[in-house]
């Protein structure tokens, strides 16, 4: 058995010789410079493109921006004949509502809301209500205890008890409105209303945002945030009051008598967004694919004229990729070029919940499981918070997932990086209980999802982030061409090493979203 000592200087030399037998990288390495970088960028995170919404006609400038220049240096189109992958997208607006409880009528935005995000088309009628009091399960914490709500419709209050700490934070949180949400879901409730104490309320939403998935296996069940008044009118004489009520155990949890009749009418609105691919053929293993991806999209514009750049995020991942898709363009045209397949791929929807790498994750065009790795950049522009006053402020870059799914990539990793840029790699976000969550906020998640080994460079938050600020002027265009190099140089390793990496390693409990 080989001591650990000795495998990383044999895996250094096995790089090296690896290195010697194919071309030199570093000359083509050199192409990506901090000038090109900001020259696309300017261009990129510009106010013609309007903030890059998905979807929306800045989104599509900057579409076409990135296919033109994938055509200028000759590589072919990754979809089939097209260097876009379009999805569907789809909006619900609500054309029609009512709700009475006893045949009396009450009045949209004075009494009840309905919740535009996870209605659909409905018309129901129920002659009893079931209370749950606050609606939460969450370890011995079990609002439904001894109910049956299959089929009914429920009744929730707002908010949460008096001293309880949540077994989760964020959307994950059993007490905030999607974890009440689902846990009616799962046990069958046919509708909800939730009691709660802003109303009457002036903006009334209208319509859903944008959703990736317009066919779904499940849907959540009708709600209707309602106001005290009319749980009253469900619940009885002295409920008048019921969220101080509920507070104080006041309200008892069971089923109430009453006939409450409920309608949601929608229009579905059809878009699309695109993600757009290129790729560079391999030779003797270009049946195998290394996958460079990076989301061109950001948050857009708002209705006051207000730009949100996005420059760092992540028009820096996208200028990247524009810049090594040119590198190993010049390796090829010298003769130099990989052995394996590279897909350069910039993707939409990130903002909205990763919906263009989601997208292609089911739908993928290259096989994935000739996918050795997928090397994803979001955000590579800038000094991130933490590293303000450190010695590395300006040589250092986040590395999230290395160690997840393959025991080669971490390895590689490192020596890459200590024969060619010499970067500090942090690994500190690795860990997937991290409160920040990084690991799942990025498209490399949907790859790992499906067992695909990956890398994901990072810089950290700033006060600029998801901000109108982040803007071009503002990013280190140095330390961001050394960042592209490194991912340069191990999309080369990756590409051109005999085998694909190993897959030896299994997802930890708890790392899916």
């Amino acid at each position: 058995m080989i001591r650990k000592s000795v495998l990383p200087a044999l895996l250094l030399l096995s790089l090296t010789a690896t290195a010697q037998k194919k071309s030199r990288p570093g000359s083509f390495a050199a192409t990506i410079t901090a000038a090109d970088m900001s020259r696309h960028l300017h261009i990129i995170a510009g106010a013609e493109m309007e903030g890059r919404d998905t979807p929306s006609p800045g989104l599509e400038k900057a579409a076409s921006y990135i296919e033109e220049h994938f055509k200028s240096l000759g590589l072919q189109p990754g979809n089939n004949g097209s260097y876009r992958q379009r999805y569907p997208l789809y909006k619900d607006s609500m054309t029609a509502t009512s709700l009475s409880v006893n045949g009396t009528a009450f009045e949209l935005g004075k009494d009840f809301l309905p919740n535009a995000q996870f209605n659909h088309h409905s018309g129901l009628r129920f002659s009893e209500v079931v209370f749950v009091g606050y609606g939460i399960v969450d370890g011995d914490l079990n609002a439904y205890k001894d109910l049956d709500v299959a089929g009914k419709l429920v009744m929730i209050a707002d908010g949460m008890p008096e001293g309880y700490k949540p077994s989760a934070t964020g959307f994950r949180s059993p007490g905030n409105i999607f974890g009440k949400l689902a846990a009616a879901r799962a046990r069958g409730a046919a509708a909800v209303l939730v009691v709660s104490a802003n109303f009457p309320r002036k903006n009334i939403q209208m319509q859903s945002a944008y959703q990736l998935n317009g066919y779904q296996p499940s849907v959540y069940p009708p709600t209707y945030s309602i106001s005290q008044a009319l749980a009253t009118s469900i619940l009885g004489a002295g409920t008048e009051n019921v969220l101080d009520q509920v507070k104080k155990n006041g309200v008892a949890s069971k089923v109430y008598k009453a006939d409450v009749a409920l309608r949601y009418e929608v229009a579905t609105k059809q878009a699309a967004a695109s993600n757009v691919l290129a790729l560079l053929e391999g030779t003797d293993k270009k049946d195998e694919y290394v996958i460079i991806t990076a989301h061109y999209d950001h948050v857009g514009k708002r209705d006051d004229g207000t730009i949100y750049y996005g420059a760092d995020d992540d028009g820096s991942g996208t200028t990247a990729i524009l810049e090594l898709a040119e590198a190993f363009a010049k390796a090829k045209a010298a003769g130099k070029g990989p052995r394996r397949s590279i897909v350069f791929m910039t993707v939409s929807g990130e903002e909205k919940g990763l919906w263009g790498s989601e997208y292609y994750s089911n739908h993928p065009v290259f096989p994935l499981d000739k996918t050795t790795v997928d090397l994803n950049i979001d955000m590579i522009g800038r000094i991130g918070d933490e590293y303000k006053a450190d010695k590395d402020s300006v040589n250092y870059v986040y590395v999230i997932g290395d160690d997840k799914l393959s025991t080669d990539l971490a390895p590689i990793t490192d020596q890459v990086n200590k024969q060619y840029v010499k970067m500090k790699l942090d690994r500190k976000y690795n860990d997937p209980n991290d409160k920040n969550r990084f690991y799942y906020r990025s498209d490399h998640y949907n790859f790992a999802d499906k067992g695909v080994p990956v890398i994901f460079y990072f810089n950290g938050v700033h006060p600029d982030y998801h901000k109108p600020t982040d803007t071009p002027d503002k990013i280190n265009y140095p330390l961001m061409a050394k960042r592209a190099q490194l991912v340069f140089y191990t999309a080369w390793e990756m590409a051109n090493r005999n085998d694909m990496l190993k897959r030896d390693l299994k997802l930890p409990e708890g790392t899916r979203r």
